[in-house]
This record gives structure tokens, C-alpha cells and sequence, in this order.
């Protein structure tokens, strides 16, 4: 479709409550003229009019004609902000100078994606061609991605790539911004400020997604929260170094912009080399986080390969036995797995050859012949016997130097320069681009998930990538281990069709939807304590529906900060993602087993409604106070968290609004057992021991309830249940 006339012009995409609309005409670049709530079913004319009145001005003392701003903005075109294409050919085409050539669009019948628009485009001068696709998912998801090549003769430099920026613009009325950083054991704290004037710039240079990403970057109206107020979001759908941009320049514009974080000289482009940037994600909320964040989570389960059974209830052994591996107490710890209704066995680190601490061992993928003579088939049969699945913790991207692996091969760790990069959890990186090293761990997994047909890997990776250098030049290289990683998942995926893969990264350090592409859950932080998880998983729960986010119940005093919580909280807490026990339950008296087995069962019953409806938010003015739930998508029932977090200010909390329900409908509001045990002043209220409270969803969502007042780190559950003769949810 290369005659301009022939192609589409104004293109109105719509879907869930979004419309994006394009500006295709000319030979620049695509524009966007509305990026936001959806503006109806829009004619030809209402389309060039929407165009007239958007109409780029002349700025005083600036360009003599209009500076547009593109998908992917040009210098060459005036735009002075950050640039969407970044490189050269030694020194020469800096600046590229984009024609569009085609503009193709497509609207699907079924699948996670409803529209896609495709563009095509070069820049002779440069001698590059680039391939822009756009898509809005059902969910009203909008995402992009780029490709480009290099179109120059053999005898020409290659262009090395130095940055790919996609953008989208947001409107002047979003004048705030959120994003999220963090730490080990502390992932996902938000920070708040001000949209003014310059760039905004979140880098991850670890060479995973890291501890500290923003995970979602978002501007919205002053003063926005989960409920209420315009927000914009983007996100990088990219497991390696990354970065993500909101950039308001004098002129007035105002754009998020994301993309992948090239190191020098990591993407040079011969004669017909291409480069694919990652998947940038746009998601838009006219009411808040919450409506976004529907959007993120409504299209993930929409995919093909999102997972579709029951999240099988797991225990995990780490924090039971740590490296002290004892067939007698790991079967122990089974029965009580079993007992409490556990569904899937997870061994942790400290199966393998000379693993006893985290100083030795990795990569050395063979089951400890001194730990286990019989290998890990005593402990395998016996929990299949007792009705479970079977995990096994691994490593794979990672080598400790105190490992027969890397005596035998010192030239695969990642390295630059003859030095060795500084050790970190007494680890180094194995380099998957040397098909060697490659081939040496996809057959080791390999050969274990066939000898134990294992259900389930945990797939740590514990440590940045510092110098990340590959080859006898020692050229930067985390590019190339990002998609060599993404390559090994998919062949072990594509061998075993049925094995799941949870992301670890030293708990929740690689969250991001590039590597959920490819697994099936994330462990949210190595912190399970409670109080901490609370926070963890509200803001992991941005990007992921809570049947990705791993959640485990841990030990009364939590292992990585000491405080002491009650099981109501530390259960309450899991019990809204893919619940697991990280909790040496040999210790545990039988009361507490019992209590947990409770929790357990309740979970399994409201299964499909905890990993299947909508996440919902409430904003109580008190901020010692949260509440959030999961409503059922025909609005038919809904459990809800009234959570203390600290002391308040007030002695009592006030009504608690319960927002999501239809509000026409009629519900029956009533404590959740076995999380009602409130205690504390004011838990005498006259509903809360009857048989509940008639109210409609417009009354639970606009007035709300008195719920009980709660010591600090305690929590209630409610649910609803809709009366009015209505479908049964």
C-alpha cells in the first residue's frame, strides 16, 4: 500500500471504553490525536474536524512550521524533546528522516487483540527501514513496537543502534505522576510528584527488570487514586536493562515513552539486520488506578497460554529447611502439606552437587549423590502418593566460582575487559549467548524434568548483571543474554508443554510482561512478611492479576524482618493470590494447622472468583485503613480486605465503602470466615454477628459500612452476595 492516497488517513480505534485515534496522512509519522476515553463512533468528517482543531501551532521564536509529534519522534521533524531513534553510522546519519510507505490495519475476530495497524516507512539518506506496530487489545490495552533495518550495502559502516523510544501523548490535565521503586524485600514503594517541565527518567541497568523498577509509570490528574481521576500508564514489556520516560517540554506536550536500554555498541546492524524493540504497553483509566489496571489484567487473561486450571495450592521448603535437605523431615513436611490441603510440593535450593550454603554449587545441575544416594525419586514418589505436583527450585542463568562448571569452563561467565566483574551472593553470570553454555543447561533441565516428569520450576535469578561483557573484546552483551534467557524458556516450554515456571529474581526482581510471556506466575519479594506483603502485592497487582502474584503464608515470626503476626493475617494476606505455605509446619501446633487448613479450604471454594474477577481498590480517607477485593464479573458476589495497616489518628475508622457491585443490585453483606475474628473496641456491630445487612451496590459504594475497628496488622474479610433474584455469581 505504498500510494498515499490509497492508504488509510484518520484511523479511530475503539475498544473497552478507549479510543485511540491515528493521524496517518502525509508522509511523517504517525500522530496521535487522542489517546483516552472513548469518544463514540466517530465519521470521516468528525475525524478531520477532531484533526483541524488538534492542529499543531508555530511556537514563538521556534521553527517557521509545525513540530509534530510522532509514535517514534524525529529531530529531523523538529522535536526537540528526547528522540525516538538514536545511532549512527560511524558518526554519520545521527539523524534519521522517516517516509511513510504503507499503512495497513486489521480488525480481529477473537484472541486478546482487536485492532492492529502496521506501518511502514524509511529513510533512504540513513538507509533504514522501519516497521511500526500498533495494536488495542479487547481489554482497550494500546501497544507498540518497532522494528528496524538496516538497508545499506555491504560495503557501508553498520548502524549501530544506541536507542529505540516509543511514545504516546497525554493531555495537559495530567499534571501528576506515579511510579514505583524499591528494594529487596521492599519491592514496589510508590513515589508521587509533580509533571512539570523536563524528563522524568526511570533506567534499569541491572540486566533484569530489578527490585527497583517502576513496573508502571503513570500520569494522571492532581490528586488521582484508585477510584476516581484521568490516569495514563505505560510499561516496557522487557526483562533486561530498560528505561521508561515521562517528558513534558515548554512547548506544551507532554508524553510517556518507554523502550529497551541499548548498551554501547550491543545492536550494531550489518546489510539486512533488523532490531525489534520490546512491547511498550499503554493503558488508560477514566476512573482511576483500578480501571487500569483492569485493562493490564483483562488482556493477561485473555492470552492463549494464561493459565486456565485451579493455581494448585503450594508448598515451598525454603524457609522450613533452608539447605538442610533430610529425606525424614522433607516427607514430614509433605504429609503436613498434604494434611493442611496443599496441591503442589516445591523443593527449594540445596538439591544439587555440593549445594549445603550459597557459596558453591551453582551450575552444577545434578542431583547430590551424598544428600540423596537414591536420588530425589524417595521424595518425588512420596508426595505423588500423597495426591500432589512436584517443584524443584533452579538457577540457571547464574554460576558460583566454587563449581565444576566453572572450573571446567571460567570463559562462560559474562565478563569485559580480562577483569571479573565483583561477585554478588558469591555468584557470577553464566553467558547463554555461547551456544555451548547454552546447550550444557538446556540439557540439564531438560534431562531433570524428564527423570522427575516435574510439574513446576522455580526459576531464580539472584544477582545484577554488573559488566556484562561477551567474546575476547568483552563487547556489552545483556541484550544478548535477555533473549537468550527468553529462548532457553521457550524450548523447555515448548518440550514440555505441561511444566509451569514461576519468575524469581531474588523475590520480585523480574516482574514485567516480557518475561510473563513465558511463565506463569512471579514470586512477588522474598519478604513474606505480611504487614510488607500487603504493600508489595497492592502495587505488584498494577501490572499482574493476583493468580500471578505467588503469596505464601510464612511462620509466625517472619524470617527477613521479625515481626510476629497472627495467622489471620499472614493467611488473610496470601489469600487473594496464588496461595502457598512457606512455613516449617513441623513446628506448627495442630491448632494452627488446623486453622490453616481452613483458610486453605475457604480459598480453594472461592478460587474462581479470587483469580478471575476484578481487582477493585477503595481510597479510605484514612491511610492506616486499606481496603480492597475481587468482585466476580457478572457482579453477583465479591469478597472483600478491610485491612489496619497502623495505628489511626481517629478512634473509630468510619463507614468502609465497597466499591465494584452493580449498583442497582441487592447484596447480602456478611463477615468471611475464617477471617472475621476481629478484636479491638467497636467489633460489637449490630450486623456483624446476624445474618447481614441487606444493601444495594449503589449504597455499599457511595455511603458504605461500619466495619469493625481493628488493632494495627489485623484484618477482617466480607463478602456479598447479590439477593435481588438476579443470576447467582
Amino acid at each position: 500500500m505504498s500510494d498515499p492516497a490509497a492508504r488509510p488517513g484518520l484511523i479511530h480505534l475503539r475498544a473497552a471504553g478507549t479510543s485511540l485515534v491515528l493521524d496517518c496522512t502525509g508522509a511523517v509519522l504517525p500522530r496521535v490525536l487522542h489517546w483516552g476515553a472513548d469518544l463514540g463512533p466517530l465519521d470521516e468528517a468528525a475525524l478531520r474536524t477532531l484533526r483541524a482543531v488538534d492542529a499543531s501551532q508555530q511556537v514563538p521564536n521556534g521553527l517557521d512550521v509545525p513540530v509534530p509529534l510522532s509514535l517514534l519522534p524525529e529531530h529531523a521533524a523538529g522535536w526537540l524533546g528526547t528522540p525516538g531513534l538514536t545511532g549512527h553510522r560511524d558518526g554519520e546519519d545521527f539523524s534519521t528522516a522517516f517516509t511513510v510507505r504503507g499503512v495497513e490495519t486489521r480488525q480481529e475476530a477473537d484472541g486478546p487483540v482487536r485492532h492492529r495497524v502496521t506501518v511502514t516507512a524509511d529513510d533512504p539518506v540513513a538507509a533504514l527501514a522501519l516497521r511500526l506496530e500498533l495494536e488495542l487489545t479487547v481489554s482497550g490495552l494500546v501497544r507498540q513496537r518497532a522494528t528496524v533495518t538496516s538497508t545499506a550495502d555491504a560495503d557501508r559502516a553498520p548502524y549501530t543502534l544506541d536507542g529505540l523510544l516509543l511514545t504516546l501523548p497525554v493531555p495537559a490535565q495530567a499534571t501528576e505522576l506515579l511510579d514505583l521503586t524499591g528494594r529487596h524485600c521492599r519491592e514496589r514503594s510508590p513515589q508521587r510528584h509533580a509533571f512539570t517541565v523536563g524528563t522524568h527518567l526511570r533506567e534499569g541497568r541491572r540486566g533484569r527488570t530489578g527490585t527497583d523498577a517502576t513496573l508502571v509509570l503513570v500520569a494522571g490528574e492532581a490528586g488521582f487514586g484508585f477510584r476516581g481521576g484521568e490516569v495514563w500508564g505505560l510499561h516496557t514489556a522487557w526483562s533486561g536493562n530498560h528505561r521508561a520516560l515521562a517528558e513534558r517540554t515548554n512547548t506544551g506536550h507532554a508524553l510517556l515513552g518507554g523502550g529497551e536500554l541499548l548498551l554501547a555498541g550491543e545492536v550494531r546492524l550489518g546489510a539486512g539486520e533488523s532490531y525489534t524493540s520490546p512491547w511498550v504497553y499503554g493503558a488508560y483509566g477514566r476512573h482511576g488506578l483500578d480501571e487500569l489496571t483492569g485493562r493490564f489484567h483483562g488482556y493477561l487473561r485473555a492470552r492463549p497460554h494464561h493459565p486456565r486450571r485451579p493455581r494448585p495450592v503450594t508448598l515451598n521448603t525454603w524457609e522450613a529447611v533452608y539447605f538442610r535437605h533430610d529425606l525424614a523431615k522433607l516427607t514430614r513436611l509433605a504429609d503436613l502439606a498434604a494434611e493442611v490441603g496443599a496441591e503442589r510440593f516445591v523443593l527449594d535450593d540445596g538439591w544439587f552437587r555440593g549445594r549445603r550454603h550459597d557459596r558453591a554449587g551453582l551450575g552444577d545441575w545434578y542431583v547430590d549423590e551424598q544428600v540423596w544416594p537414591e536420588g530425589l525419586h524417595p521424595l518425588v514418589n512420596h508426595v505423588r502418593r500423597l495426591g500432589m505436583e512436584f517443584g524443584l527450585w533452579v538457577e540457571p542463568e547464574m554460576v558460583n566460582p566454587d563449581s565444576d562448571l566453572a572450573r571446567r569452563h571460567p570463559e562462560w561467565i559474562l565478563a569485559t575487559g580480562g577483569r571479573t566483574p565483583p561477585p554478588s551472593r558469591h555468584q557470577q553470570v553464566l553467558n547463554l549467548a555461547i551456544p555451548e553454555a547454552y546447550a550444557y543447561v538446556r540439557d540439564r533441565l531438560d534431562a531433570l524434568v524428564r527423570e522427575y516428569r516435574l510439574d513446576y520450576l522455580k526459576w531464580d535469578h539472584n544477582r545484577d548483571l554488573v559488566e556484562a561483557g561477551h567474546g575476547p573484546a568483552g563487547g556489552a552483551a545483556v541484550h544478548a543474554q535477555t533473549t537468550a534467557v527468553y529462548r532457553l524458556l521457550d524450548e523447555l516450554r515448548s518440550r514440555h508443554p505441561g511444566l509451569e515456571i514461576e519468575s524469581c529474581s531474588s523475590g520480585g526482581g523480574r516482574v514485567d510482561l516480557g518475561v510473563l510471556e513465558r511463565t506463569d506466575r512471579v514470586w512477588t519479594s522474598d519478604c513474606i512478611d505480611a504487614l510488607e506483603r500487603q504493600r508489595i502485592q497492592r502495587w505488584t497487582g498494577l501490572l499482574l492479576p493476583p493468580e500471578l502474584l505467588g503469596a505464601h503464608v510464612g511462620a509466625p515470626t517472619a524470617h527477613t524482618t521479625g515481626r510476629t503476626h497472627p495467622l489471620d493475617f499472614r493467611a488473610g494476606t496470601a489469600f487473594f493470590g496464588h496461595l502457598g505455605v512457606e512455613w516449617d509446619l513441623t513446628e506448627a501446633t495442630a491448632e494452627e494447622r488446623a486453622a490453616l487448613a481452613e483458610w486453605i479450604a475457604v480459598h480453594k471454594e472461592l478460587r474462581d472468583l479470587l483469580h478471575g474477577g476484578e481487582v477493585v481498590t477503595a481510597d479510605h480517607p484514612d491511610p492506616a485503613r486499606w481496603v480492597h477485593g475481587v468482585v466476580a464479573p457478572d457482579r453477583g458476589r465479591a469478597v472483600y480486605a478491610v485491612v489496619q495497616m497502623a495505628t489511626s489518628s481517629q478512634a473509630l475508622p468510619g463507614r468502609t465503602r465497597l466499591p465494584g457491585l452493580d449498583p442497582d443490585a441487592t447484596y447480602r453483606l456478611t463477615p468471611l470466615r475464617p477471617g472475621h475474628r476481629a478484636d479491638g473496641p467497636g467489633t460489637e456491630l449490630p450486623w456483624w454477628h446476624g445474618d447481614g445487612p441487606l444493601l444495594t451496590g449503589r449504597v455499599l459504594a457511595e455511603v458504605g459500612v461500619q466495619t469493625p475497628a481493628l488493632h494495627p496488622e489485623r484484618l477482617v474479610l466480607l463478602q456479598v452476595r447479590r439477593v435481588d433474584g438476579r443470576a447467582d455469581g
